[in-house]
């Protein structure tokens, strides 16, 4: 898979939103992968499987005239082709509510995975998720205590390389 890079979703399969525990066809392209998307494609056809390549190209998009993504979560980003990557061209992620994609300094951050509170802290990014929480929905603390239990999506600024967290609960 290495050779499909996705700019807001650097890892997709280990964040889950590919599998490889088995050869499917793909229902764009009809060619066999052994890496195939998981996660959610909002469209009227009957999608089964779809392959990097597809996604990556934002062949699957077209042919199926589908989305990733929600077009809600774009709202802060101005620029049309910025959301129209992050809408076509890159797999999103597993998530309790509708899937949102963190912004700052004018662009999608790269989602980073669901993570808990321990994998921040051992990671080294627990004072810039805690610097950058917005708590005037909930204390930080809650937040935390919440990351603990079950993980919550991380995703990290391309631009200035600050980290954010948002709750999903479930």
């Amino acid at each position: 898979m290495s050779e499909y890079s996705f700019k807001y979703h650097p890892d997709p399969l280990k964040t889950g939103a590919f599998n490889n525990d088995k050869t499917v066809v793909c229902d764009c392209c009809g060619k066999q992968t052994d890496v195939y998307y998981t996660s959610p494609f909002y469209t009227t056809s009957d999608v089964n499987f779809l392959c990097p390549k597809c996604i990556a190209s934002g062949a699957a998009a077209k042919k199926f005239d589908g989305e990733f993504l929600d077009p809600y979560v774009a709202e802060e980003v101005s620029d049309p082709e910025k959301v129209d990557e992050l809408l076509h061209r890159t797999p999103a992620f597993h998530a309790w509510q509708e899937p949102m994609w963190i912004t700052h300094c004018g662009d999608f951050c790269a989602f980073l995975g669901c993570k808990s509170w321990d994998e921040v802290e051992s990671e080294g990014i627990a004072d810039d998720i805690k610097e950058n929480y917005d708590d005037s929905d909930f204390p930080f603390e809650f937040a935390k205590e919440h990351m603990q239990n079950n993980g919550d999506p991380t995703f990290k600024c391309l631009h200035c390389g600050k980290h954010f967290i948002y709750l999903d609960f479930d």
